[in-house]
């Protein structure tokens, strides 16, 4: 069977990328911005940054920021019909993965407005145009929405995140610039970080992981393992890392999936509004032991790429126990709680396991599993 693998057909790197984001719009003669942001980010102009560029250009914008953490359905509807509004014909999407998921969802339903009640949209679905032309900006090291064929949106009615996959989804331009990063404070870094290397090692021992996904996941594994604690910091070249790091973890696991630490962490933000990245970072370990049965011989180059002392004369599982240790010890020493107590609660262990269970993420994980092992496993870290 072949392998696909899809990418941003344009991608900027380092301090000052953003510097092309005017240039990339007026060579397409578009001539009003869509200019999707987080609130927050508005509010301590971070957006400003990209902006001030448009203003100084003379370039058209409209900004919308209904947006939260962990974005829903009415988030994408309302923004929808502002970009309908605005008369805008491009979208400019900074932020993190929120922003970034909502603008990929209003992309697509302009452009294919059979599936305006968004919930349609969940799994692989049959869109058949390319989103709205977008330049997405990231302002966290984490999610890489900015160069995957993913998104995520919460479904407030019904307790749960619902996953996206669609080729026609990826932003055509993604601008990866540190500058727009050194806002972040320390637990908002650390979450992020963590994010970006469960999506790195989930990525790498995934049942859809083929040779061109291990050399991105193992060198994004390598940069997150180096730059991380300096990234929370805040230390510029830890930044830079961080932001190499999560964007090439991001072109391995958009194309070959991730596994059941994702699919169970979706449902605690949905529930608890969890930050994504905390979640991650929790289950990971957990998520790594239950899997070494059947993916252990792999968690060798992981703590390799970790850069775990004295790996390779260890056998199978010693090295496998290793990197485990490598996982929990990066996590602690950016400040990650251990386990899920105080956080989990008994009477949603049953619903958070369906919904971890029919999420799009399961099937992908190494190692089969069933409801009660995944409600096991809740309830081993509680």
């Amino acid at each position: 069977m072949a392998d696909r693998i899809v990418l941003n057909p344009i991608s900027y790197h380092g301090h000052g990328a953003i510097e092309n984001i005017v240039p990339e719009l007026t060579a397409r003669g578009y001539k009003k911005a869509f200019v999707a942001t987080d609130p927050d980010l508005l509010k301590f102009g971070v957006t400003k940054k990209v902006t001030d560029l448009l203003d100084k250009a003379g370039f058209a914008y409209e900004v919308y920021s209904d947006i939260k953490a962990n974005p829903t359905i009415e988030n994408v509807q309302t923004g929808v019909a502002a970009f309908k509004k605005a008369a805008a014909d491009c979208i400019v999407a900074v932020g993190g993965g929120s922003a970034m998921d909502t603008s990929k969802a209003i992309g697509i339903i302009i452009n294919n407005p059979e599936f305006a009640d968004v919930r349609s949209l969940e799994g692989v679905a049959p869109t058949k145009q390319h989103a709205v032309f977008t330049i997405a900006v990231p302002t966290t090291a984490g999610t890489a929405a900015e160069v995957t064929i993913n998104y995520v949106i919460t479904d407030v009615e019904k307790k749960r995140k619902f996953v996206c996959v669609d080729v026609n989804d990826i932003p055509e331009v993604a601008v990866v610039d540190p500058d727009m990063m050194s806002t972040m404070p320390k637990g908002l870094t650390a979450a992020t970080g963590m994010d970006a290397l469960t999506h790195a090692i989930e990525g790498y021992i995934t049942k859809g992981h083929c040779a061109i996904s291990d050399m991105f996941h193992l060198e994004a594994i390598k940069l997150i393992s180096h730059s991380l604690r300096k990234a929370v910091q805040n230390d510029p070249d830890g930044r830079e890392g961080m932001a190499l790091g999560q964007y090439i973890a991001g072109m391995g696991f958009s194309n070959v999936g991730l596994g059941i630490v994702h699919s169970m962490a979706h449902g605690l933000s949905a529930l608890y509004d969890t930050p994504h990245g905390v979640a991650c970072a929790i289950i990971l370990p957990f998520g790594l032991e239950y899997n070494a049965p059947v993916a252990g011989k792999r968690y060798r180059a992981v703590g390799k790429a970790m850069g775990v002392d004295g790996i390779d004369a260890m056998d199978d599982d010693a090295a496998a126990a290793a990197t485990i240790a490598a996982v929990k010890q990066l996590s602690a020493d950016v400040g990650i709680p251990a386990d899920l107590k105080g956080i989990l609660k008994e009477e949603d262990v049953q619903f958070l396991s369906d919904s971890a269970y029919a999420d799009a993420c399961r099937p992908g994980n190494p190692r089969d599993t069933s409801v009660e092992e995944i409600k096991a496993l809740y309830r081993s870290m509680m």
